[in-house]
């Protein structure tokens, strides 16, 4: 490998199916009797998966999905998602994911954005309301509403109908709501659809270099080398069969691929659990004796500080994939030596699928790393003022990448998918160098992006939110250092006078505009915000300010 100028690249691929239906049908033929799914103790063979995904795909059809329609997907990881999933494949359909937790303004932006016909989503009464309500305004022509005690076992199906009903939510009684069982109920078999793996499979929503989500475009092939990357990396069938826990959301791209994909590639059982509760995982790590825990750093702190009081029995776990956030050297050293398990962190980002960087599990594992590049990747380290240029080995630049993993662009927006690379090579935002070894270390980060607990809080959000106070002068949000989340929203504002408002008031504010996760963890009100020479608002010095808090404890 030559590494007189920045680049690296990873083990070649080899040739399999490039549709992810293809590999689903496969992974029926020869793992039909196997369990496909855990949720909370039901189970669900390949078998069944494959009855409901048929079934479900003639419903879609029964809507009008054709080639190319978008479905919208809003749903916490229980076995609808799954279904739904290759059920919209399978009819010719996009999906679009969608965080069930999103505030109604930025579930209008995705709807509207995407242009999806239909949504399916669950009937938590909060969620289920809210997304009936604004798949009303967008003008999304079917709502699927999909019941989380039908997909319990017995008893819990019970308990959740009687001590839970309250928070169940009930859709109107007309054709433009469909139940789930109604979908299922469709007759016949789903009528083909004639799929290349070029076409788009995934509508997967990010900040990009810029804080509006746009949505990625992953194609089927995108989609299929990054699970045939994690076959390489990770390691493929083996005699007994591999358990995958599925504890991050699968609408999530870093789930997506090492929880779902990657199970449906190796024949693999996810355990899903419909969100992360730290006493409900490890009950099920106990119970289920999971092969493979991926996560983020927050979930790894969050088992650390358990095993202290607790025991935490991880033997099952061959390895622990972290992503979604930068993993810190002590979190990860903590982890190991209070569990015993092998923990690795990855890189990557929603336009490549997302992997682009991994520590090996069985090999060095470099502190402060993101690894090697994953098959059939390679890395490159360009000059930010002149990108044309690669760079030599240790110098820092913008790290760009290339392989069968990276998305067309966005959806409908040819300048930003034109400024998104440089001579055909994905430009990350991110600032890192590779060493003699090919290992990607990651310095700065060029975008305002806040990698939260994983996920992506984009700073323009918390601020047009904060606009909307009639006392808010001027708005920035940073990212500031977290032990538990690596990184929490940060405020702060100038006022109309200076007590026109209470900080806790502004919080209070924001509470139904912002979801949890962009709830600032601070605002601060200051005289005046520092700007640059042209009187734009300039976040540089406040982020050196808070690191600097951070660096003195």
């Amino acid at each position: 490998m030559e590494h007189n100028i920045g680049s690296a690249s990873g083990a070649p691929l080899t040739s399999g199916p490039r549709l992810l239906g293809t590999v689903f049908d496969q992974a029926v033929e020869r793992f039909g009797t196997r369990c496909a799914l855990d949720f909370l103790g039901r189970v669900m063979s390949y078998d069944d998966l494959a009855d409901s995904v048929s079934r479900a795909a003639r419903g879609l059809q029964s809507l009008g999905v054709v080639k190319g329609t978008r479905v919208a997907l809003c749903l916490p990881n229980t076995p609808h998602y799954p279904i739904l999933f290759f059920a919209t494949l399978k009819a010719g359909g996009v999906v679009v994911n969608v965080n069930p937790l999103y505030v109604e303004r930025e579930l209008t932006h995705l709807l509207a954005d995407s242009g999806a016909e239909i949504i399916a989503t669950c009937d938590i009464a909060e969620i289920h309301a809210r997304v009936i309500k604004v798949a009303g305004e967008v003008g999304v022509r079917h709502v699927i509403t999909c019941p989380i005690a039908d997909v319990l076992p017995p008893l819990k199906r019970l308990a959740y109908r009687v001590f839970k009903r309250r928070e169940i939510g009930r859709a109107p009684d007309d054709d433009r709501h469909v139940p789930f069982d109604r979908l299922l109920a469709a007759q016949g078999l789903p009528a083909p659809v004639m799929v290349v793996p070029d076409d788009v499979a995934v509508l997967q929503y990010t900040g990009g270099t810029t804080g509006e989500p746009k949505a990625a475009m992953l194609s089927h092939a995108n989609l299929v080398a990054n699970a045939d990357a994690m076959v390489v990396f990770v390691g493929g069938e083996r005699p007994e069969q591999d358990r995958v826990m599925g504890a991050l959301p699968l609408f999530h791209v870093f789930a997506l691929t090492t929880v779902l994909t990657y199970s449906i590639r190796t024949g693999a059982q996810m355990i899903l659990m419909p969100r992360f509760e730290l006493n409900q995982l490890l009950k099920i790590i106990a119970r289920a004796r999971p092969t493979y825990l991926p996560a983020v750093p927050t979930i790894y702190a969050a088992i650390t500080k358990a095993a202290a009081t607790q025991k935490v029995d991880l033997s099952s776990v061959r390895a622990c994939i972290s992503g979604g956030a930068p993993l810190p050297a002590e979190v990860r050293q903590a982890f190991e030596a209070a569990t015993g398990a092998k923990l690795v962190e990855g890189y990557g980002l929603s336009e490549a699928s997302p992997i682009i960087t991994c520590n090996p599990i069985d090999g060095v594992n470099k502190p402060g790393s993101a690894g090697l590049p994953f098959p059939g990747t390679t890395i490159e380290i360009r000059d930010r003022e002149d990108p044309t240029r690669l760079l030599p080995i240790g110098e820092n630049g913008e790290i760009c990448a290339r392989g069968p993993q990276i998305t067309q662009g966005y959806w409908h927006k040819p300048q930003a998918t034109a400024d998104l690379f440089v001579d055909g090579a994905l430009r990350t935002g991110d600032v890192g160098h590779l060493d003699a070894d090919g290992y990607l270390f990651i310095v700065d980060r060029i975008k305002d992006l806040i990698l939260c607990g994983g996920y992506n809080v984009y700073p323009r959000v918390i601020e047009e939110a904060l606009y909307e106070h009639p006392a808010v002068v001027e708005a920035i949000a940073i990212g500031v250092p977290d032990r538990y989340r690596g990184q929490a929203p940060k405020a702060f504002v100038t006022l109309t006078h200076a007590d026109a408002v209470t900080a806790e008031e502004l919080r209070d504010f924001l509470r139904d505009k912002v979801s949890k996760i962009e709830l600032p963890r601070e605002i601060e009100i200051r005289d005046t915000l520092p700007k640059t020479l042209i009187g734009k608002l300039s976040k540089k010095e406040l982020v050196a300010e808070e690191l600097e808090k951070a660096s003195k404890g």
